[in-house]
């Protein structure tokens, strides 16, 4: 009988002689120091012995040192030499398998065994016990050192004769037949060889740990029979040889090392779970991980992060377990760590939507199920208001993967509705992306219908509930004092009564009313309840109970259907939000919204359009996108007609929108020429039913058309013109208007044509005169189209100051008649009353008119002197640029290249920089004679500025007529933006308009001025910046906006420098107004990203000026909040720290400090910034003994302790403890201060009352001598009243301030009091004066005493 094995810790420990006579290596053959060929031969002689001989041969000692050494030397052999060794060794492990089998099949008796000579039972046993460990252990041996790099080809293979070999040499393939040999092993029955035990633990450790270690190669498990054949490994050894906690813990330590084995290890327990039909090894970890400590996971987060997708992939394949013992994993929702968190979070979707399904066993157990389910789903709710934000987005990606799976029940569906919904509005973005991505899952796969009206909704519920009334009417009566017959907490049943009523026979009727809807998108419903149209006919409900369960689900649908409509005004916040995927999402979800017909969807859409000039790719990729899908994407007729609508509903922004997205995609090709056709159509009247609005819109977007594509307007030139100004113009006053833009847009070639034209180039001047002239335009219309009228006279005709001129002459005599210029001017002097009389002359309207042709059409010929002077520098660089071309191609005569050399020369003397001077000069000119005149005389708009100015400063005039007020100034602003002197001659008044104008669209339009004028006199408005600002604290919202605009315009232009008035528009940050507060954000935030951030520089400046300004603290710190919010480089923030300090020396208030020391708090420190804050410590310790300050800093300190380096921590705390001293020190000073001073006071007030006593004293002195009646008071009697009271007032005074007094008899017998002595301090010197006065008076009046006794001797 050979000798035991045992399996060693090592390999090498085999060749160490043990104390007993287990099997050891007797004669190491060392192969590394072998020739080739000896090498060879030992391999030969090894595989032949293992062939030839039965598979226990193994056990000789001989065949097992030489089986060890090759094992041991396995590295240093040749590719064929392995393949064999392997070979053998497998195939005879394979054989001895069958083997162990049979032990139990084909016992042998003892007496058998010994008559033939046989091993024993006993000795089989054992033999087969050794073989199988000794086989076991070289094969795993060499799987371990093939993995670990050692079975890579030596050296020597890598000549030429060896190559061939090596390439034979496939690793891969041996592996995965060893692995599968070693699997199969521990699955066969091992009972004969151990009894009703398990093998002995030495063998399965073994087995297990070198399994283990190969799945921390993850390469290995890329090989999927690899992978099979560990998972059966340890899959038998931890489920059918109980190897179980070990096993459980190895897992939990790789799970916790290695991110990569989740997945694998989840495979592994399940593929165990399942193939035993044994739970342990699942049960065991999760008991491990849920007696884990919560604190363990906040410090090894990937540790957390590992075992938490470890749980969620363990639920996903073994649902049913997990879920009997997941009260193991809740008590974890309490720890701190939010991975963990996030993973039960994942465990709970996959368990409601897979482990309640099968509706097997008794009633009690399906209602255990039931309540377990419950109790998860009341649970996720709870998480959806958990404290970390990664965690309230995890619950809202597995709500809407339950609403995919079809597991949220009706019940339930609209409170997760509501969640969502509430969390749209929550202050991380990725919370926000995931509840709306939930809203848009929700609306996918809800089970109430592809069309969810409110109003629809209404509609059939109440035609329900008649019927149900109807056939329940004797409930209905006993019910009648509830109000409904339905309540409607129906809709709010949990998973019984609602989806029990609508699978006990309700679903016959909802099918019957689905079959009557559409499909939208090809999206599937789990069924529908609604069909979003009148219902005719029967019913075809056929009891009581469906039309309740009806009835229920219809009220859920409502109620689902207004939840979301109340979400419109949030998602238009989202719209406008600064993350991209807020708006991306919420776009998506308004499509939704749109496609099942939501309340409110479609005007929320039309928000997004603004959106097309966000300077990120991703919104304007998000925008275009969904404008093509709703609007574009479609037949060409339905598309020009959502386009033209579109068009006709619009504001101002919306149409600038909509212009420049509709310019793109005609630009693209997106906007086909189909539906160009299709909008000439419905300009033309071409499609029945159009009105002259819809027309109007069909032009209108083809104006935006064609600012891409000129062509589009050219080929309809005179349907345009028949139809833009003729009888349709009077239905739709602004179809004038937009023929003049369409007009205007005409390529030059048709504007030439149009000129050209004998017929259409006077009839259509004569219309805009006529447009100009005429009152068949409703006043709020008139002014709009006129001035696009003149621009289009600028623009279009040859000679437009000729045309423009005759436009203003026929105004004015119009309304003046002959009345001559100065008379005009002379009417306005004076009072009121001689303005009233001439205004009673004339009507208020056409006079306003007159100020608002004049005004625009001098600014229309101010840009069109700067276009002429722009078109004659342009043809001056062409010529300069294509007269050398010439030259060097030599393409010219002999004349033409000597001027062309001439102008070179002209060039470098600088004759050609003259041309331009005196090209400017030109247009300075033409500029003045605008306003001005020339030396004939003053025009046409020069007669009517004095009008204009001395109209507007009749105060007492313009306050009649508010209407003429506004057009008046109106007029002087475009005046005063033609010419500098006209401007600072009434700049005063614009100012004075600006701030007191009784009426809010003057001041809007005499700020917006100021921007204009700004621009164009930069240095006539600088010495007024201040009075600028000063239109941000006008009382009306919107004369506020517009000033926060102006600035912002001019600011962020570098057209105004940021002056000391810039905390005017940080006071905005806090207007009452929305829209204000946010557009000084923007501007805020647009300021910080110019330059170096202009911010940084600022923010002193801006936290003194609000210091000063008596703000409430709430305000002062959300606007100081957000300023410094805006600062992100370190080197900012370490020289805010500086500069902020440094401000504590020059300031006494104790506000100012309050604010500086909050500023500081609100700093992000770095390192450098500690250190500095810390250093400047003499800067800011007077005030410290202000409590709100030092709380500032203590704040300061809490957060710097958190990033803090050990050196630097250790300085933190030492400055705390400065900090804290001086604080303290400060405050006793100050206590001490205090009483001091009251001290003081009481020493006053007694020495009042002495002085008072003693004068009464005297009186009466003087009249009892006066009396003569001879009696002498003694004095000491009278003293001694008034020195009690000092004695109480003494102890008093001891008492509060530690003060003592002491009173002597001096040798006259005359009382003194002692100067006040200050325990250890020395007396101030009021307290002495005090002190030697008493004194004085005491002697003064003994001795009158004496005088008096003297007397009367």
């Amino acid at each position: 009988m050979a000798s035991p094995f045992t399996i060693p810790h090592n390999l090498v420990d085999l060749e160490e002689e043990p104390e007993d006579d287990r099997l050891f290596v007797r004669n190491l053959i060392q192969t590394q120091n072998l020739t080739p060929s000896g090498l060879d031969e030992l391999v030969k002689g090894v595989v032949f012995d293992l062939s030839d001989k039965d598979v226990f041969c193994i056990e000789e000692q001989e065949v097992f040192d030489q089986v060890y050494s090759l094992v041991k030397g396995f590295g240093h052999l040749e590719a064929s030499a392995r393949a064999n060794l392997i070979e053998s060794l497998r195939s005879n492990f394979s054989v001895l398998l069958p083997n162990i089998a049979s032990l139990s099949r084909t016992p042998v008796s003892p007496h058998e065994a010994q008559a033939e000579a046989e091993p024993s039972p006993h000795e089989r046993v054992a033999s087969h016990r050794n073989a199988l460990k000794i086989y076991t252990f070289f094969l795993q041996t060499i799987l371990l050192s093939g993995d670990s790099g050692s079975g890579n080809a030596p050296k020597g293979t890598q000549s030429k004769s060896k190559k061939h070999s090596v390439q034979t040499w496939n690793w891969e393939v041996h592996r995965g037949r060893i692995t599968h040999l070693l699997a199969s092993a521990l699955e066969t029955d091992l009972k004969p060889l151990y009894g009703m035990s398990d093998p002995e633990e030495n063998y399965i450790s073994f087995v297990v740990k070198s399994a283990f270690s190969m799945f921390e190669n993850n390469t290995l498990l890329k090989d999927p029979e690899t992978k099979d054949a560990l998972c059966r490994i340890i899959g038998a050894c931890g489920t059918k040889y109980h190897y179980t906690m070990q096993t459980a813990a190895s897992i939990l330590h790789l799970i916790h090392k290695h991110d990569y084995l989740p997945q694998h290890m989840a495979d592994l327990v399940a593929w165990a779970e399942k193939k035993y039909r044994d739970g342990s090894l699942a049960l065991a970890l999760i008991t491990e991980i849920g007696r884990m400590n919560t604190k363990d996971f906040t410090r090894d987060t990937a540790g957390a992060d590992n075992v938490g997708r470890f749980l969620v992939e363990l639920s996903d394949r073994l649902p049913k377990l997990v879920s009997t013992n997941i009260g193991i994993l809740v008590p974890h929702f309490g720890g701190e760590s939010y991975k963990i968190r996030n993973a039960l979070v994942g465990v709970f979707g996959k368990l409601i939507a897979k482990a309640f399904k099968d509706v097997e066993g008794d009633s009690a157990a399906k209602a255990h199920r039931l309540r377990g389910k419950q109790a998860m789903l009341e649970i996720l709710l709870e998480r959806c208001r958990d404290v970390s934000a990664y965690t309230r987005s995890r619950v809202l990606q597995v709500w809407a993967e339950l609403c995919e799976e079809r597991a949220v029940s009706i019940g339930l569906w609209n409170e997760v509705t509501e969640i969502a919904a509430g969390r749209l509005e929550d202050k991380s973005a990725f919370v926000r992306k995931s509840a709306l991505n939930l809203l848009i899952t929700m609306l996918q796969y809800n089970p109430f219908g592809p069309q969810l009206r409110t109003s629809s909704f209404e509609g059939t519920l109440e035609k329900y509930k008649q019927k149900l009334q109807e056939m329940a009417p004797a409930e209905h009566s006993e019910e009648s004092g509830q109000g409904e017959v339905i309540d409607e907490s129906t809709a709010h049943e949990d998973d019984g009564d609602v989806d029990s009523k609508l699978s006990n026979g309700g679903n016959g009727s909802i099918n019957q009313i689905d079959s009557q809807s559409q499909d939208i998108g090809g999206e599937s419903c789990s069924f529908s309840v609604h069909n979003g149209v009148s219902i005719e006919g029967p019913l075809g409900i056929a009891n009581l109970e469906q039309t309740r369960a009806l009835v229920a689900s219809l009220e859920a649908g409502l109620r689902f259907a207004k939840c979301l409509s109340s979400t419109m005004p949030t998602l238009v916040q989202l719209l406008a939000s600064s993350t991209a995927t807020d708006v991306e999402h919420t776009i998506l979800l308004l499509m939704r919204c749109r496609q099942f017909q939501i309340d409110g969807a479609e005007a929320c859409l039309r928000k997004m359009l603004p959106l097309v000039f966000s300077q990120d790719k991703s919104i304007y990729d998000a925008v275009e996108g969904a404008f093509i899908t709703i609007y574009v994407q479609k037949s060409a007729t339905e598309a020009a007609a959502n386009l033209l609508h579109l068009a006709i509903d619009s504001n101002i922004g919306d149409l600038a929108a909509l212009e420049f997205i509709v310019s793109t995609l005609v630009a693209k090709g997106d906007i086909s020429a189909s539906v160009i056709s299709a909008l000439w159509d419905f300009f033309c009247f071409n499609v029945s039913g159009v009105t002259a609005e819809q027309s109007r819109g069909a032009l209108s977007v083809l104006c935006m058309a064609a600012k891409t594509s000129t062509k589009i307007l050219g080929s309809h030139l005179q349907d345009i013109i028949d139809i833009g100004f003729g009888r349709w113009a009077k239905v739709e006053p602004l179809l004038a208007r937009t023929t003049c833009i369409a007009l205007e847009r005409l390529p030059d070639e048709d504007k030439q044509k149009l000129v050209s034209s004998c017929g259409n180039g006077s009839r259509v001047f004569s219309i805009l005169q006529t447009l100009i002239n005429g009152y068949w335009l409703p006043d709020h219309i008139w002014y709009s189209a006129v001035e696009k009228a003149i621009s289009t006279i600028y623009i279009v005709h040859p000679t437009p100051e000729v045309l423009a001129a005759e436009v203003v002459r026929q105004v004015q005599n119009a309304l003046f008649g002959c009345i001559a210029g100065e008379k005009e001017s002379s009417d306005l002097d004076g009072d009121g009353a001689n303005g009233g009389n001439f205004i009673s002359a004339v009507q208020v309207s056409t006079l306003s008119r007159y100020f608002f042709v004049v005004g625009h059409v001098a600014l229309n010929h101010l840009v069109y002197i700067e276009t002429c002077v722009k078109k004659i520098q342009k043809q001056k660089t062409k010529k300069e640029r294509s007269l050398p071309e010439d030259v060097q191609s030599g393409g010219m005569g002999a004349p033409l290249q000597v001027a062309a050399q001439d102008n070179n020369i002209n060039a470098e003397l600088g004759i050609n920089a003259s041309d331009d001077a005196k090209l400017d000069s030109l247009s300075e000119k033409a500029e003045k004679e605008i306003v001005s005149g020339n030396n004939a005389g003053k025009n046409l708009i020069g007669l009517c500025a004095p009008v204009l100015t001395k109209l507007c400063r009749n105060f007492s005039l313009v306050q009649k007529f508010p209407e003429l007020h506004a057009s008046g100034m109106l007029g002087l602003c475009k005046l005063m933006v033609i010419d500098a002197n006209f401007c600072e001659a009434n700049l005063q008044l614009l100012f004075t308009v600006a701030e007191s104008a009784p009426t809010e669209a003057v001041r809007s339009n005499c700020t917006i001025a100021l921007g204009d004028l700004a621009v164009r006199f930069p240095n006539l408005l600088e010495p007024w910046t201040e009075k600028m600002y000063g239109r941000l604290r006008d009382p009306i919202v919107s004369v506020r906006k517009n000033a926060v605009l102006v600035l912002s315009h001019l600011i962020l232009n570098d057209m105004m420098k940021v002056k000391g008035y810039i905390n005017e528009m940080a006071l905005c940050l806090e207007d009452m107004d929305e829209r204000i507060a946010n557009l000084a954000k923007l501007f805020f935030n647009e300021l910080s990203k110019k330059g170096s951030n202009p911010i940084y520089n600022l923010l002193p400046d801006i936290l003194s000026r609000l210091s000063n300004d008596n703000l409430e603290e709430q305000t002062f710190c959300n606007i100081m909040q957000y300023l410094i919010g805006l600062i992100k480089k370190d080197k900012q923030m370490e020289g805010l720290v500086e500069k902020l300090c440094n401000r504590f020396c020059g300031v006494t208030d104790i506000k100012q400090w309050e604010g500086i020391a909050y500023c500081l708090s609100q700093l992000a420190f770095t390192e450098k910034g500690m250190k500095k804050l810390i250093e400047s410590f003499k800067s800011y310790e007077h005030a410290l003994s202000e409590d709100s300050v030092v709380e500032h800093f203590r704040n300061i300190i809490s957060k710097a302790k958190k990033f803090s380096k050990p050196e630097l921590r250790s300085c933190i705390e030492e400055f705390e403890e400065k900090l804290n001293m001086f604080h303290m020190e400060k405050k006793e000073q100050e206590m001490t201060t205090k009483n001091a001073l009251f001290h003081q006071q009481k020493l006053e007030k007694f020495g009042n009352h002495t002085a008072r006593s003693e004068g009464f004293q005297g009186e009466e002195e003087e009249e009892n001598a006066s009396r003569g009646t001879g009696e002498v008071i003694d004095p000491h009697e009278e003293m001694i009243p008034s020195i009690r009271k000092s004695e109480v007032g003494n102890k008093e005074l001891e008492e509060s301030s530690n003060i003592s007094s002491e009173m002597e008899c001096s040798e006259t017998g005359n009382l003194e009091f002692q100067s006040p002595q200050v325990s250890q301090r020395r007396p101030s010197k009021t307290k002495r004066n005090v002190g030697m006065g008493m004194q004085e008076k005491e002697k003064a009046r003994s001795s009158t005493i004496r005088r008096t006794k003297s007397t009367k001797g």
